[in-house]
């Protein structure tokens, strides 16, 4: 572990933080992380807040307005199942 500097952070840039885990958490994430690969608990709970910390994935106007289109169509009956299509052209819609 690094030593601290005189603010507090370490002197690789990182700050330690004290957060309060129940137990059985605990014993979850020392039940996984070397079986993910990671080579200290630290390492992943910093990766899972990493992870947290990424914004959702956003859609475009188009695809919002596509989709609301989509969601009309099947509330006006305009749309057809998988399973009616496949039966129209006789094609098997498992493949």
């Amino acid at each position: 572990m690094s030593p601290d500097t005189d603010d507090g952070r370490e002197r690789d840039g990182s700050t330690k933080i004290d957060v309060r885990v129940p137990q059985k958490l605990i014993e979850q994430i020392d039940a996984e992380y070397e079986e993910r690969g990671y080579t200290s608990r630290s390492e992943a709970i910093r990766d899972a807040l990493r992870a947290w910390m990424d914004l959702p994935i956003r859609l475009s106007e188009e695809t919002l307005e596509d989709l609301e289109t989509s969601r009309q169509q099947c509330e006006r009956g305009e749309t057809h199942s998988l399973d009616e299509v496949a039966d129209t052209y006789g094609v098997d819609s498992d493949e």
